[in-house]
């Protein structure tokens, strides 16, 4: 059975990786390169195994959690479903066993808050750790001018941790925030809606998801917020 660690020794999915990073890079994303694959496939593996999953699915979520951005090496756009097809060919050309192929690709095509959906164990692990990692060492900021609101709120990212309380059932994402650099409803501007995907992602694993900023639980309280203002300034509109 191949394993994370015949993954990361393959160079075609390290090139591809790389390439996915320089695209971003090229547009202004933070980045999403080895550092963040690496961090994500730890993530995916960790939640799963405090939730006592079993060791292979354990595995299959670390593989998952380090190929799931490859498609951001053709667009950003729909990129986890492109990269589930890019997979789906190489795992198979390994000799990966097609269940396990499917289980993998159906989490990669799922992670992004535009068209996925948290259907299994392994797809809500995958979604939790991406959109756990943001910090400020993922900002790549080699252009001048003011920084934009992406980079702004990772600078802004001084220390994030994201862990399971099995005892509790609750996963938890513990943010130290500097609002010197941007305030913390910034924060929500972007990731408001990862956020959400989260909350159904925990509740499928069968644990509530929790966010803490500077310790305080902020997520339905910062959620009722930024809906009324929207209201309001739809409102406003007409």
């Amino acid at each position: 059975m191949l394993t994370l660690k015949d993954i990361r020794s393959n160079r075609n999915i390290e090139a591809m990786i790389g390439k996915a990073n320089e695209y971003l890079r090229a547009r202004g994303y933070t980045e999403h390169g080895m550092r963040h694959v690496t961090y994500v496939s730890h993530k995916t593996q960790q939640i799963l195994r405090d939730l006592e999953f079993d060791d292979r699915t354990v595995e299959l979520g670390a593989i998952a959690g380090f190929l799931h951005d490859i498609g951001n090496m053709h667009n950003r756009k729909h990129h986890g479903i492109t990269g589930a097809n890019i997979v789906f060919a190489e795992l198979r050309q390994m000799g990966m066993d097609i269940e396990e192929v499917t289980t993998i690709t159906t989490a990669i095509a799922n992670h992004e808050e535009e068209l996925g959906e948290p259907i299994s164990p392994l797809t809500a692990a995958l979604i939790l750790a991406d959109k756990s990692d943001a910090h400020r060492t993922r900002v790549h900021r080699q252009h001048e001018g003011p920084a934009n609101i992406h980079d702004r709120v990772n600078l802004a990212i001084e220390d994030s941790d994201l862990y399971v309380e099995r005892e509790r059932g609750t996963i938890t994402l513990d943010i130290d925030f500097d609002q010197r650099l941007c305030q913390i409803m910034d924060y929500f501007e972007i990731y408001l809606k990862r956020m959400e995907m989260c909350k159904q992602a925990a509740a499928v694993l069968g644990t509530r998801f929790r966010l803490v900023i500077n310790g305080l639980e902020l997520l339905g309280h910062v959620e009722t917020q930024y809906y009324e203002k929207a209201e309001t300034a739809a409102i406003e509109s007409n």
